[in-house]
């Protein structure tokens, strides 16, 4: 069939492509011929066995209109598969096919529709233009900080008669007020809450250090959107606290007997273990240096190159953060209509919050595609294998899993896209000055 076939391709937009498909007079006649005799076979007409009645006499009882929808339902799918497959189109969702012209002793004109996935113009790697990432500097003030938080677990809190101070834990009654109305939902009594950013709001970081007990502070809020109350949601809202007590965090000194108990004996003085700290502490830096350029290479590369996302891919994408959206909140006990209404969002409004940076997402993915691609290194079956393994060794989760991930598809393609990561990433960092 696909020779018979006579197909104009065209490029359209958005990775879709456009195919003009001529079917001769003869398959069309060939194909209305067995649709009839199908039905024919079929047909119960009083006066004649099953499937005995003339085909003149079915074809007048079905009218024109019945057999045609027949002969396109039969015809249709197989010409534009064949179609596809002549001009090696792989398409990456169902193709829209209009039926233009159809009807006995004349040749058929058919017009298609498909996505297929998006061509990527890639950027010349040596003419990027990176800028370097900001310094991550281990200062003696970030080493405190660091010291600090190791010590806060084994802190004495201690109730005290003065103003709030940053790092006090304030016992304090909480109401909030929005369109002049109390949100009963959110008000609380005598709640403990440490007085430091991340902790509480920072705007009542910044209003209740001095403040004495029984005195009343107040904040204006502007709470997000997507805020988890419906009545604040969007709004700006008042917050009254009024100070109940305070109590007084104090931190155990860090001597040469705190740092062994700290380390069970791995480090026997403070000032080993000061230096320690401060060593971890330049390798996370370290660690997000690297990362910060990597984030900087791959944009950089993403933003110079070209490539036009599918509406349809975008739409797969977002169906599957749906279904994963989905199960995260089964396993919370609720189900996603309500979750949603909660937010205040219709699954349409979810979706096209979510559409840009998932179309975002898939240009870094389709351009680290044809990276690796163009520089060979897509890794093979056997090396991804060994990567799994390496992976699995190093966590404790997926050693006794080995087994059943080399069996699966979906865990072989999710090792095979980590190494392919690693070492497009690997060669970016090679070539981009």
């Amino acid at each position: 069939m696909a020779d018979s076939l006579q197909v104009v391709t065209e490029r359209l937009p958005k990775s879709q492509v456009g195919m003009n498909i001529e079917v001769p007079a003869e398959l069309v006649d060939a194909t209305y011929n067995r649709v009839l005799n199908r039905l024919a076979s079929r047909a119960r007409i009083e006066g004649f066995r099953p499937g005995k009645a003339p085909r003149a006499l079915v074809e007048a009882r079905l009218g024109p209109a019945v057999l045609r929808e027949e002969v396109v339902e039969t015809m249709v799918p197989e010409v534009v598969r064949q179609a596809l497959e002549r001009e090696s189109l792989d398409p990456i969702d169902n193709p829209d096919v209009e039926v233009l012209e159809l009807e006995r002793g004349r040749p058929a004109k058919l017009k298609a529709t498909v996505s297929v996935m998006p061509e990527v113009t890639l950027a010349d790697v040596d003419k990027l233009a990176v800028e370097p990432p900001h310094s991550h500097e281990v200062t003696d003030e970030m080493l405190e900080r660091r010291l600090d938080d190791l010590r806060e677990p084994m802190a004495e809190i201690t109730p005290v008669e003065r103003e709030v101070r940053l790092g006090d834990i304030a016992v304090i009654d909480i109401e909030v007020e929005v369109d002049g109305a109390v949100v009963e939902s959110e008000t609380r009594k005598s709640t403990e809450a440490e007085v430091k950013e991340g902790v509480l709001l920072p705007e009542l970081v910044a209003v209740l250090p001095g403040t004495f007990v029984h005195e009343t502070r107040e904040a204006k809020v502007d709470f997000p959107e997507d805020y988890s109350e419906p009545q604040l949601a969007g709004k700006e809202a008042t917050i009254r606290v009024t100070v109940r007590g305070v109590k007084e965090k104090v931190l155990p000194p860090l001597d040469d007997e705190l740092a062994k108990s700290l380390t069970n004996g791995k480090q026997e003085t403070a000032e080993a273990y000061r230096q320690a700290v401060r060593e971890e502490l330049e390798e996370s830096a370290h660690g997000l240096l690297k990362m910060e350029r990597e984030q900087a290479v791959v944009k950089a590369l993403v933003d110079a190159s070209a490539v036009d996302v599918p509406d349809s891919l975008i739409d797969r994408e977002l169906a599957s953060e749906l279904e994963s959206l989905e199960r995260t909140v089964n396993r919370q006990g609720l189900k996603l209509d309500r979750y949603l209404q909660y937010l205040g969002k219709s699954i349409d409004a979810w979706m096209a919050g979510q559409r840009p940076e998932a179309e975002s997402r898939l240009k870094v993915d389709l351009v680290l595609a044809a990276f690796a691609r163009r520089e060979g290194l897509e890794p093979t079956d056997e090396e991804v294998v060994g990567f799994l393994e390496e992976q699995a060794a190093e966590d404790e989760e997926l050693k006794g899993q080995v087994a059943e991930l080399k069996k699966s598809p979906a865990a072989r393609r999710y090792f095979a896209s980590r190494l392919r990561r690693r070492r497009v990433l690997d060669r970016l960092m090679e070539v981009v000055k």
